[in-house]
C-alpha cells in the first residue's frame, strides 16, 4: 500500500512538474507577443471580456465550420458578413489613431468613387476595349475617341454602368477564375488607374475627394494619415494643369480646411511616391523634386517612396547610388518585399530598404524569408506596415491564419496595419483590414491590448511632429471609448 502511495505521489509531481513547464512556455510566448506589455485597468477589462466573448463566438464557429471562416476566405466572399461581425462593429468604434500606408487616389470609398461619375461636364469615350472619362467643356472628336456627354451615353449604351462601375474595382464574383496569377490581377489593378484618374484629377473634384477621404477616415476614428501619393497632373476645363508642387499645396490646404472644422483631426502628411519602374534619369528627376517638396512644404512633407508592382519593377538596387545621396536629408519609407518569390530581386529590397535607412518598411511581406534583415528591423525598431486585405486580393495570401505577419505579431515585431487601396476592393477606412488581422491573425488568446498597440504603434512610428500631443488626444478618446463601451457592455 504505501509504495502504491509513493508511486502516486511521483506521478502526481512528474504530472504538476509537465503542468508547470506547460503553463511556463504558454506564458513565455503570450508576453513576446504585441501590446503583451499592456495592462489592462478598471474598465479596460470590463470592455476586453465583452470584446473576447465576441471573439470566442466567432473563432468557435470557425473552428466547427473551417469553410465558413471569414479570415480564411476570399474577401469578396464576405464583406456583408464582415459588417455584420459584432467585432467589426467594435473595432469601427474604437480610436485607431493613423493610418501609415494608404495611396491617395485609391482611398475614398468605392461608393463615394462610383457617383463622382455622375458630375458635371463629365464626358466619357466608349471603345470596345474599355471606357474613357474626362471632363470637358464641349463635346470634342478625336482620332482615337469621340466624346459624349456621360449622361446621353448611360442612355445609349448598353450595359454601360455595368461596365463603369467593373473598371473602377477589382471585385468579381468569379474573382479566382479572372485573377489566375500575381501579374493578372495587378494588370487588372493597374488599368483602374487609367479611368479613375482623369476623373478624380479634375481640380474640383480633386479637391473634394481629398476632403471625403479624411472624412471617411475620421468616421472610422482614425484622427491622422500619412499617405503615399504619384503627385498626379490635375487639370481644370480652361486647359490648365498643375504640376507636383501645386498639387502638393492642393493637398496641404484640404488638411488644413478639413482640420478648421474638425478639431480632432490632428492632419495629413504626405510621402512623395511616384512609379519605381524607371531609369536612373526619371529617379533624378525624382530627387530633385523631393527636394524642392522638402523645401516648400517643410512641415506637410513626410519623404519618400517608390511603387508600383515589386516583380516588374526595378529593384532599389539599380537607384542605391542616387538614393544614398538624399538618405540623410529625408525620411525614407520603402515598399519592400511585397512578393512571395525567395532570391528575387523583389525580396531582395528588403536588404536596400534597412541598409538605405529607411523609417518604415510597406508590405515586407518576404521579411520572414531574410533572417539578418529580420534582425536588423528588431534592433533600430523599423516599423512594418502590414496591409492585410491587399495581400489577399493581389494574390500574395489567400488564408489570414497562413499571413507572415502573424510570426511578427506573435514575436512583439514592431507592426502597423494599414489599408492601401481600399476603394478597390469594397472597403472603407482602416477597420476592415484591423479586423482581418485580429481576428485571423492573432493567438485565439490575443485581445483588446493587441488592439491598443496598434493604435499606439500607429503614432509612435509616424513622423507626426509632436507625438506627445498626438499620445494625448488619442489616450483622451481611448478613455472615452471605454467609458462609453463599458456603459454599454457592463453586466447587468
Amino acid at each position: 500500500m504505501r509504495s502504491k502511495i509513493v508511486l502516486l505521489l511521483l506521478i502526481s509531481g512528474v504530472l504538476c512538474n509537465y503542468s508547470n513547464k506547460r503553463k511556463k512556455l504558454l506564458n513565455d510566448e503570450a508576453s513576446l507577443s504585441m501590446g503583451s506589455s499592456i495592462i489592462l485597468a478598471g474598465n479596460e477589462i470590463i470592455v476586453n471580456d465583452f470584446l473576447m466573448k465576441k471573439k470566442w463566438e466567432e473563432l468557435d464557429f470557425g473552428f466547427r465550420n473551417p469553410g465558413s471562416f471569414i479570415p480564411a476566405l476570399h474577401m469578396f466572399d464576405t464583406l456583408s458578413r464582415i459588417e455584420q461581425s459584432d467585432v467589426f462593429q467594435f473595432i469601427r468604434k474604437l480610436p485607431k489613431g493613423a493610418v501609415l500606408h494608404g495611396h491617395d487616389t485609391a482611398l475614398a470609398s468605392g461608393d463615394y468613387l462610383y457617383n463622382l461619375t455622375f458630375s458635371d461636364n463629365l464626358y466619357a469615350c466608349v471603345t470596345n476595349e474599355r471606357i474613357y472619362l474626362k471632363f470637358l467643356k464641349e463635346a470634342i472628336n478625336e482620332s482615337d475617341c469621340t466624346w459624349k456627354p456621360i449622361h446621353l451615353l448611360r442612355q445609349s449604351v448598353t450595359d454601360f454602368d455595368i461596365r463603369l462601375k467593373q473598371q473602377l474595382t477589382l471585385i468579381r464574383a468569379n474573382h479566382r477564375e479572372v485573377y489566375t496569377d500575381s501579374n493578372v490581377v495587378w494588370n487588372y489593378f493597374n488599368k483602374i488607374f487609367i479611368t479613375v484618374d482623369p476623373l478624380i484629377c479634375y481640380k474640383p473634384i480633386f479637391i473634394d475627394y481629398f476632403y471625403q477621404v479624411l472624412t471617411e477616415l475620421y468616421e472610422d476614428n482614425v484622427f491622422y494619415i500619412e499617405f503615399r501619393t504619384i503627385l498626379p497632373t490635375v487639370y481644370d476645363l480652361d486647359g490648365n494643369t498643375y504640376g507636383p508642387l501645386k498639387v502638393a499645396g492642393l493637398y496641404k490646404q484640404v488638411t488644413e480646411d478639413f482640420m478648421q472644422t474638425h478639431p480632432e483631426f490632428l492632419g495629413a502628411k504626405l510621402i512623395y511616391a511616384p512609379v519605381r519602374n524607371v531609369d536612373e534619369k526619371m529617379m533624378q528627376y525624382y530627387i530633385d523634386t523631393v527636394r524642392v517638396l522638402k523645401k516648400k512644404f517643410p512641415d506637410f512633407f513626410a519623404g519618400f517612396d517608390l511603387v508600383g508592382q515589386e516583380d516588374l519593377g526595378q529593384p532599389l538596387t539599380k537607384f542605391v547610388k542616387q538614393l544614398q545621396k538624399i538618405k540623410q536629408e529625408v525620411n525614407l519609407f520603402f515598399h519592400a518585399g511585397e512578393t512571395n518569390w525567395f532570391g528575387s530581386s523583389t525580396d531582395e529590397n528588403l536588404i536596400d530598404a534597412v541598409l538605405l535607412g529607411t523609417v518604415r518598411i510597406g508590405h515586407g511581406y518576404a521579411a520572414l524569408k531574410r533572417p539578418e534583415v529580420l534582425k536588423i528591423i528588431k534592433a533600430y525598431n523599423i516599423a512594418i506596415e502590414i496591409c492585410p486585405i491587399s495581400n489577399q486580393v493581389l494574390l500574395l495570401n489567400d488564408d489570414m491564419r497562413n499571413h507572415p505577419a502573424n510570426y511578427l505579431i506573435a514575436n512583439g515585431f514592431p507592426v502597423i496595419i494599414g489599408n492601401d487601396d481600399p476603394s478597390f476592393w469594397g472597403t472603407k477606412g482602416l477597420s476592415y483590414d484591423w479586423y482581418m488581422a485580429f481576428m485571423g491573425m492573432t493567438s485565439r488568446r490575443t485581445d483588446l491590448r493587441f488592439l491598443k498597440q496598434l493604435a499606439i504603434n500607429s503614432i509612435q512610428y509616424s513622423v507626426y511632429h509632436d507625438k506627445n500631443l498626438a499620445m494625448k488626444k488619442w489616450q483622451q478618446q481611448w478613455n472615452k471609448f471605454i467609458n462609453i463601451s463599458t456603459s454599454l457592455h457592463r453586466a447587468p
